[in-house]
């Protein structure tokens, strides 16, 4: 994934380079927490870059059922499944076939028990 193809459409700054880099580098979604001592920069300034992110559909965000959002490059759309017992969080890349009517589905969080927990 290249960074520059990705933020055509904003100014790279030092700090929006170095969080992109991070989460194109994880192969899971990855919450403020997981990446805080990696990045120099505050809390405040994390957020308004990954709010920027989001406006531009550069990343996509989902909150899991420890409360915390998380955070990853916006690649392909992709459903989630977060386990009830451990809370880790997994990419569901199969296609899952669920269409409501007059809706359009964006994301899918499934919630339920992993193989390791059960």
């Amino acid at each position: 994934m290249d960074l520059e193809n990705l933020s055509k459409n904003i100014k790279l700054t030092t700090a929006r380079k170095a969080i992109l880099e991070i989460l194109i580098k994880s192969n899971k979604p990855l919450c403020y927490e997981d990446i805080k001592d990696q990045l120099a920069m505050d809390k405040a300034t994390f957020y308004r870059n990954i709010t920027k992110f989001e406006e531009e559909g550069i990343i996509n965000s989902f909150e899991s059922n420890d409360k915390k959002r998380y955070f990853e490059i916006q690649k392909t759309k992709h459903s989630h499944f977060i386990c009830n017992v451990c809370s880790k969080i997994e990419c569901i890349h199969e296609k899952l076939d669920i269409d409501i009517k007059g809706h359009q589905i964006d994301n899918i969080i499934i919630k339920g028990i992993c193989p390791n927990c059960l």
